[in-house]
């Protein structure tokens, strides 16, 4: 039986809760009332709960020239391009190798495992030299494409154990009972291990699409252009130039951010139906 909590416990969780609360959403005020602000030099001398006179000014601004010399829906593109492919790929690539590590046994396999732990632990920095040669190499370290291939390489041992986890879950019995029906074993993994796993796979793939959407120091080094700019190294680089203000910053995180919720938004029921299917089937 669990214990009934009394009011004084009750009113001190609720403070913890309240300046948890705070701490996550003080960052957030700060951000919106300087992009709404409207400051177009330095950052606000004095502390107020909302601007006096809200503006959409420095949101035109931003969306006309994000960058030095690069729009918004430029820097968006590179942005959705780098982190959309690296995602497919990282899932297209791991599905496969992490259901053979979750159902089959073979040589290397604890080794192959042991590989990417590591590969997971590992700073992205340890990776640059390789990636740096290697795509020096294939002629491909200054374009989008060896941008998106640095970024599969960050998320891909994550993915590859976080899918590993989700078919380990799925019961051999339904693979066992498609088997005695006459199904193959590619059918048996598409029609029945696949759908179940669904939701971990799109956790991976978020994920995997986060990375690649938010990184910026490492991305520096695999281009030489603007044009190939994405927005995470628009906001680094914007912080290095005196005359960009906390407004236009502040405006360019916002706009950023947007794309990303609206993904979380249109996933979230989909995800949770099928966690609750996942969860009832088991």
């Amino acid at each position: 039986m669990r214990r009934q909590i009394s009011s004084w416990e009750q009113v001190l969780h609720q403070f913890g809760l309240t300046l948890v609360g705070l701490f996550v959403l003080l960052p957030i005020w700060g951000m919106v009332y300087l992009a709404f602000e409207g400051g177009t030099m330095g950052w606000p001398s004095t502390f107020r709960l909302w601007p006096e006179e809200p503006t959409l000014r420095v949101f035109a601004q931003v969306w006309a020239q994000a960058s030095q010399s690069m729009p918004f829906l430029a820097l968006l593109k590179n942005s959705i391009l780098v982190s959309g492919g690296s995602a497919l790929i990282s899932v297209a690539l791991g599905t496969s190798m992490a259901y053979a590590f979750a159902r089959y046994r073979f040589p290397g396999r604890k080794m192959g495992l042991f590989t990417l732990l590591v590969g997971a632990l590992l700073p992205p920095v340890a990776l640059m030299t390789p990636l740096y040669v290697l795509l020096t190499i294939l002629k491909l370290r200054t374009t989008l494409l060896g941008l998106m291939i640095v970024y599969t390489a960050f998320s891909m041992p994550f993915c590859v154990w976080n899918m590993r986890s989700a078919f380990q879950s799925v019961p051999k019995d339904l693979e066992e009972a498609a088997f005695l029906d006459g199904a193959s074993a590619l059918r048996t993994f598409w029609r029945i291990s696949l759908p179940i796993a669904i939701p971990s796979i799109a956790v991976a793939a978020l994920i995997a699409f986060l990375i690649g959407y938010s990184e910026f120091a490492m991305g520096w080094l695999f281009v030489d252009k603007s044009a190939n700019v994405t927005l995470a190294m628009a906001i680094s680089g914007a912080l290095g130039i005196s005359t960009f203000s906390g407004s236009l910053l502040s405006a360019l995180a916002i706009l950023m951010s947007l794309p990303v919720v609206a993904l979380f938004i249109l996933l979230q029921h989909y995800l949770l139906d099928r966690l609750l299917f996942v969860s009832v089937g088991d």
